[in-house]
């Protein structure tokens, strides 16, 4: 696992001295370019959605992925497509990486690491709870990243060292902090569940110890939207297990940069290993922690186990 908040001083001091010798962007340059292809993202989303023609004719578009409750829909794709040709002609030496298989080699040090809808069962069911998620990694590391709430039209956003800001429709940016709770029985916790049966079970499992430590627990179904919740105070801790890369690249530095602590897997770890991540407003990591182990909520659940 891998501490952001540990790490964040090290990070940034390194990127700052690769940078200068490889002549590439600064962190803040970087979130410029995510914010722009996460409203981009948006705007495809939307524009699409209109073309489709409502909820029917956007159902006759899914496909599935890891198993037959996983969706991606024809506007996943065409948003991924959208944002990986406009990133073509903004940074065209750098990698790139998209959650529905676009990407491409780079030769800049820079990955940029693409969900073009977290949150797709919900945008399926026209829930206003979706985002588009967009990271610039280094070695490993978010320096940049975006995500874009599209039905609330909210825009978060943060750059390695530069603090966290949601923007709204009415383009005024607020600064971000997580909440200062100390007392996990006044912690509300965010969680999600796997698209795979066997492991959904043992997630639901943990629910009824943890519930009994806790104000109360909520699934909303974007894990890049509930790390910004963690980063905005409206939630206190979140966790999940078997996310991938593009679920949380973005979403984690937002929240790091809010002044949570977050324990995320390295980015080479495949979410079919069941490791789990965990995000908490900082005065919960030393009396939460104990708790979220206790219920288990803490273990990776690999899908080797089955």
């Amino acid at each position: 696992m891998n501490s952001s908040s540990t790490q964040h001083e090290s990070v940034l001091s390194a990127y700052s001295e690769f940078r200068v010798h490889h002549g590439e962007a600064t962190p803040e340059e970087l979130r410029a370019v995510a914010c722009e292809l996460a409203s981009l993202g948006g705007t495809v989303i939307n524009q699409q959605s209109r073309e489709i023609g409502g909820a029917t004719a956007l159902a006759s578009t899914v496909e599935t992925k890891s198993s037959a409750v996983d969706p991606v829909t024809a506007v996943d794709k065409a948003t991924e497509t959208a944002l990986v040709d406009k990133l073509a002609t903004l940074r065209p030496r750098d990698a790139v990486v998209g959650e529905e298989g676009a990407g491409k080699a780079g030769d800049s040090g820079i990955e940029w690491i693409i969900d073009p809808i977290d949150g797709t069962v919900n945008f399926l069911y026209g829930i206003p709870e979706y985002s588009v998620s967009v990271a610039a990694v280094w070695n490993g590391s978010p320096v940049a990243g975006a995500v874009y709430n599209v039905q609330q039209d909210v825009l978060y956003s943060a750059y390695l060292g530069g603090g966290a800001t949601a923007t709204t429709s009415s383009r005024q940016a607020e600064i971000l902090h997580a909440n200062p709770v100390r007392d996990p029985a006044q912690a509300l916790v965010a969680t999600g569940f796997s698209y795979v049966r066997e492991r959904r079970i043992r997630q639901a499992e943990i629910l009824p110890t943890l519930l009994g430590h806790v104000r109360d627990i909520r699934r909303m179904g974007s894990a890049a939207l509930d790390l910004c919740r963690v980063a905005s105070g409206q939630v206190d801790v979140f966790y999940e297990s078997a996310l991938n890369k593009w679920d949380y690249a973005a979403g984690m530095l937002i929240a790091t940069e809010a002044g949570a602590v977050v324990d995320a897997p390295e980015f080479a770890t495949e979410g079919s290993a069941g490791e789990v991540l965990v995000a908490y407003a900082p005065g919960l990591v030393e009396t939460m922690e104990p708790k979220l182990r206790a219920a288990g909520a803490l273990d990776a659940i690999p899908v080797s186990e089955w």
